[in-house]
Formats: C-alpha cells, structure tokens, sequence
C-alpha cells in the first residue's frame, strides 16, 4: 500500500473519526452501565464493529435480554451491510478473498457512504478506501474502551447519554428516508413495534415489526410498480 493511499485515505477519514470518537465514549459508558467490563465493550467493538447493533445490544442486556433475541436483533440490523457490500463490489474487482474479506470488515454507514462517493468521482482506489475503513475502525474501538473505562465516573443520565440509543436510530432513520415509501415503511414499523410490544413480552417486537414493515413495503412497492406499468401498456 503506497503512502498516497495512507495520505488520502487518512484526509478522507477524519469527519468520521471525529463523530466516532463522541459516540463511541457514549457508547462506552451506556455499555459499562449495562454490565459489560472494558475488555468485553473492545471485544465487541472489535467483533460486531456497529455502533446501532452494539447500542441496541446493550440496552437489550440492561432489560435482561436473552442470547437469541440479542443475536437476532443484531443480525436483522446490520442486514444492511449486505446491501452496501454488494453496492460496493463493482469497485473491488480485483481483490483476492482475503482482501474482500477484510475490506467488508470494515464497512460502516458512514465509511459506504464516502467511500461511494469517492468512488463515484473516479480519483479513487481500494487501498484508500480500506485506510478509510481501518482508521475509522480503530477509532470506535479505541472511543469505546475509553468510554467504558470512564463509565463508572460518569452519573447516569449525564449529558444525555440515556438518550443516545433513540438518538442513533432516529438519526438512522431521517438519513434513509428519501421517498413517501420510506416514510410509510418507518410509520408502520413504529406502529407495529407499539402493538406488538404490548402482546408478546421481551424484545421480540423489533424483530417482528421489523419484518413485517419491511414485507408490507415491498409489497407496496412491487404493487406500486405493476400498476404503473399497465397504465403505461
């Protein structure tokens, strides 16, 4: 990996970092809260590596979730990284298994987006791309030890942190909202997580709603698009 790669990838990281560096203490403090030692908040950073699954992980640990529904919820959340690896396929040709495999590693929300943008401009290339993915990884794993480690000092409900966890997903989910079809999706799921909530008791309601919204949207969408196509026939 040359030095322009280093350079340009590090220039590029730096917005990230520093918005890592906030949530990750946030997140190490509701983490340490929650029960979980430093060494176990680094090894979840290190292993799972989403700052909206790790944040629902532990406010599901705090509630005394079970394994499953944790692993579930986890794994429903960062479904979309599926998405963005794939979007981002078209620009990594070239690399072998193992180069794939830790370019995936260290996909985020935030790392798709720029690195999509910086590919879409055509000065960019993988290597820069993985120093943006790997920066950005050491700074949340290091944020949220350091977040952890100062857990115990910081009162509960200090500037806000108890809200963190909506904040996030509130935040998650303005950025993806770009069409009507978006909004009533969001409005469904919201709805559905309330009723469901109040019939089946634990955390299952987010797996639920969040299939099911997901499943009424599509339907939506493909209905949407059958009809717009027979009026054009």
């Amino acid at each position: 990996m040359g030095n322009s790669a280093i350079r340009n990838g590090t220039a590029a990281a730096w917005p990230i970092c520093l918005g890592y560096v906030a949530i990750g203490l946030a997140f190490g403090v509701i983490a340490r809260k929650a029960g979980l030692l430093p060494f176990e908040v680094g090894f979840m950073s290190v292993v799972v590596y989403a700052g909206s699954s790790q944040f629902i992980a532990a406010a599901m640990l705090e509630n005394g979730a079970g394994f499953l529904p944790v692993v579930l919820t986890t794994f429903v959340v960062n479904l979309r990284h599926l998405l963005m690896s794939s979007s981002l396929s078209v620009h990594l040709r070239d690399l072998s298994g193992g180069q794939a495999a830790l370019f995936a590693y260290g996909i985020t929300d935030e790392s798709f987006a720029l690195n999509s943008a910086m590919f879409r401009q055509g000065n960019w290339n993988w290597q820069a791309a993985l120093v943006v993915n790997q920066i950005s990884n050491l700074t949340w794993v290091i944020s949220t030890i350091a977040g952890s480690m100062l857990g115990t000092l910081v009162p509960d409900g200090a500037f806000g942190l108890d809200y963190a966890l909506e904040a996030m997903f509130i935040c998650l989910m303005v950025f993806q909202v770009r069409n009507s079809l978006h909004v009533i999706v969001a409005v469904i799921s919201g709805i559905l997580a309330v009723v469901v909530a109040l019939v089946i008791p634990g955390n299952y309601y987010i797996i639920v709603a969040s299939f099911l919204a997901a499943t009424i949207g599509l339907i939506i969408r493909r209905t949407g698009s059958k009809g717009h196509l027979e009026e054009k026939s």
